[in-house]
């Protein structure tokens, strides 16, 4: 039995004709928040990785520890491993 290993950015899906596993990894990156956009300017805060500042499942978990912005606000970084399984 051979195993090949497929590595898909970006949320883009190939088929596979027989047994396969599907695994997705999602982090968040910096932070893209304009802090100066009411003033009609640009200003980042520098945070660059999200940390939650409470456990999952709880609103705290949206929150970056950080900089204290939501979620959201940071880049989403998703890598998709797909392992297809052949004889």
């Amino acid at each position: 039995m051979k195993k090949c290993q497929v590595v898909l950015k970006s949320g883009r899906r190939r088929g596979c004709s027989t047994s396969s596993s599907m695994i997705t990894n999602v982090r968040y990156g910096e932070c893209q928040k304009n802090h100066a956009a009411n003033i009609g300017g640009y200003a980042l805060d520098g945070c660059r990785e999200f940390m939650a500042s409470d456990t999952e499942g709880t609103t705290g978990a949206l929150t970056c520890a950080a900089c204290g912005c939501h979620r959201n606000f940071h880049r989403r970084e998703v890598e998709t491993e797909v392992a297809c399984e052949y004889t």
